[in-house]
């Protein structure tokens, strides 16, 4: 609750009085109001040399009361609406658009996002190390050459999404109710294994992978996919290619094969998911296909693949364009979690 706002005469009346050598006690009296209230008033008057009312932190919120209105009828629907589909909804009704504008709006209607919450991986100190000192390396590299590398990477997906982490917008207090609650599935009925590759101009190829995951493996995925990914997205003849410190990517034979094939690739410590862009991808394209309940594995691949074709390069240009953020973060936090 919003405290009382005195008027700017009685501030006016106070700074007089302070400026005639009384002390916060006698004004405080004088003009019955406590001395906590008289000290606030001075305080603000030496810091900002005005008793007026100073404006509120932030922008009003662009959301009109009828589009809060339909978001929350979508949220309502479909509890566990995720924050891109509310996204892609407001666009298709040419309404404000902005994830920090439509979770402000949902919160403000008394809706919060809840779920299970994952553990961060618990970092080394070899690790922190590596991973403060490559955001030093790499935070003044100009937004042109993080427009020029191909990021890659491949994870699993499970034909009931039991491993991706989900949120149910609900209000406080109705954490039991049924309609709040994510159904569970034992024996989620299979899981494929996905390679995926993009750049800041959008998502490249996507790859299942049959088998086991191994060097070989890895290097005929880079071969028969990379090539055709950095000519589709119109990489620069010097691109980079990222890759994680998985062994199947830095073994001896992975290596020498890149090198052969003269591949620059991308210096990464170990263990820094914050700075691994994909990782928003790979959240996009798993909560996008659990929303369509693939019921086979056939259409689990199916589902994949459209849904990583449907992914704007608006936004993939959207998470490059912020890395340097991501990087000053890292610096801030001594090379520890950061938010992204």
């Amino acid at each position: 609750m919003k405290s009382k706002e005195f008027s700017v005469d009685f501030r006016d009346r106070s700074v007089l009085r302070h400026k005639s050598w009384e002390g916060y006690r006698k004004i405080s009296a004088a003009l019955k109001v406590p001395m906590s209230t008289v000290a606030s008033i001075i305080h603000k008057w030496k810091n900002f040399k005005t008793t007026r009312t100073l404006p509120g932190a932030g922008w009003p919120s662009k959301l009109r009361d009828r589009e809060r209105r339909a978001l929350v009828r979508e949220v309502t629907k479909n509890l566990m609406a995720t924050l891109s589909e509310l996204q892609r909804s407001s666009v298709e009704r040419g309404e404000p658009s902005r994830r920090t504008t439509i979770f402000a709006g949902i919160h403000q209607s008394g809706l919060y996002g809840r779920g299970g919450k994952e553990k961060a991986t618990a970092l080394q100190k070899k690790n922190i190390a590596a991973h403060v000192q490559f955001a030093k390396d790499h935070v003044d590299k100009p937004e042109s050459y993080w427009k020029n590398v191909l990021w890659m990477d491949e994870t699993k997906i499970e034909l009931c999404g039991l491993n991706e982490k989900r949120y149910v917008w609900r209000k406080e207090n109705t954490a039991f109710q049924h309609k709040s609650l994510i159904p569970s599935v034992k024996h989620g009925g299979g899981s494929i294994m996905v390679w995926v590759c993009f750049a800041a101009s959008g998502p490249g190829r996507l790859a299942f992978i049959d088998g086991t995951m191994n060097s070989e493996l890895d290097q005929r995925i880079i071969k028969e996919n990379v090539r055709t990914s950095v000519s589709e997205l119109n990489l620069k003849r010097r691109w980079i290619m990222h890759q994680d410190n998985d062994p199947k990517h830095t073994s001896r034979s992975t290596k020498e094969w890149l090198k052969k094939n003269k591949v620059n690739v991308l210096e990464w410590p170990s263990q820094i998911l914050d700075l691994n862009p994909i990782e928003m991808l790979w959240k996009d394209l798993k909560r996008a296909v659990n929303v369509r309940k693939p019921t086979n594995i056939p259409e689990l691949k199916l589902f994949c693949t459209e849904e990583w074709a449907k992914i704007p390069p608006s936004w993939c240009a959207g998470m490059i364009k912020s890395y340097q953020k991501c990087l000053v973060a890292v610096i801030a936090v001594k090379g520890g979690h950061t938010r992204y």
